[in-house]
């Protein structure tokens, strides 16, 4: 079931990648982007954590906390998304039940849709190059952005692989 806005977050408590237990909790008073991936070896997945970390200092200078959810075990997620010196908590949850909490979806449309996208090209002129599909390969990126008090400021799910909430409204979110 999908979250909408004014909704309480779904708590969670996970050890990211460098073996830190991570909560919501932890974020109160502070504004969170909470993105959920496909894979570790996901091209556009990369393509994004790419994106966000060459503007993590901007958006951390406004405010902005991130953690990223991959469907891979966390020593893939280290192995492959962390060679891009990410700045940012990353977190390998095979067992997807933070994702069920969050509502995050699967769609065999969304799925093939995303192999025509034009995004393919910069990813793979990025060097994101396609490996090994772990998990639900249908499975849809999601994006909340969760405000100082947890709740829901705005939630966005993808309808194919390779989109993700637009950074113009993760920038609105912080003004």
């Amino acid at each position: 079931m999908r979250l909408e806005t004014g909704a309480a977050a779904p708590p969670f408590e996970v050890v990211d990648t460098t073996g830190t237990t991570r909560r919501l909790e932890d974020y109160r008073g502070q504004r969170l982007l909470l993105s959920f991936y496909r894979y570790a070896a996901c091209p556009y997945c990369n393509l994004r954590i790419h994106e966000l970390t060459q503007r993590y200092e901007e958006l951390a200078a406004d405010g902005l906390q991130c953690l990223a959810f991959f469907q891979s075990d966390s020593d893939r997620v280290a192995r492959i998304v962390g060679k891009q010196k990410v700045p940012f908590p990353l977190i390998g949850e095979p067992e997807r039940e933070v994702y069920a909490r969050y509502g995050v979806e699967s769609s065999p449309l969304g799925f093939v849709a995303g192999f025509l996208n034009p995004k393919a090209l910069v990813a793979l002129a990025k060097g994101f190059m396609p490996g090994k599909m772990e998990g639900d390969k249908r499975l849809l990126p999601a994006d909340f952005l969760i405000g100082p008090d947890l709740q829901i400021e705005d939630a966005f799910y993808a309808s194919e692989i390779s989109q993700h909430m637009p950074m113009t409204r993760i920038r609105s979110f912080l003004r």
